[in-house]
């Protein structure tokens, strides 16, 4: 199921790994050629394949979410 995509098939991510990986995507976007390759060189241990995969699944989960497949995470709020 879409929803366990993430957590189950990239779970071994770390949220450095998470947090390097998203500042690339916003560095390398789908017109830069060898974009997989520049990614994966910002996100130090995983491959090139690894982090189109990882892409992959991000963009299966949030076409999930976006058709209402999968509910909206709640996420807790703080007053002001």
């Amino acid at each position: 199921m879409a929803s366990n995509s993430m957590s189950s098939r990239s779970s071994d991510w770390t949220a450095k790994e998470n947090k390097a990986f998203e500042q690339a995507l916003a560095v390398y976007d789908r017109d830069t050629p060898d974009r997989w390759e520049n990614v994966a060189k910002a996100v130090p241990g995983r491959t090139a394949e690894e982090v189109k995969r990882h892409y992959e699944i991000l963009v299966e989960d949030v076409k999930s979410i976006e058709s209402g497949k999968i509910p909206f995470p709640s996420y807790r709020t703080t007053g002001t």
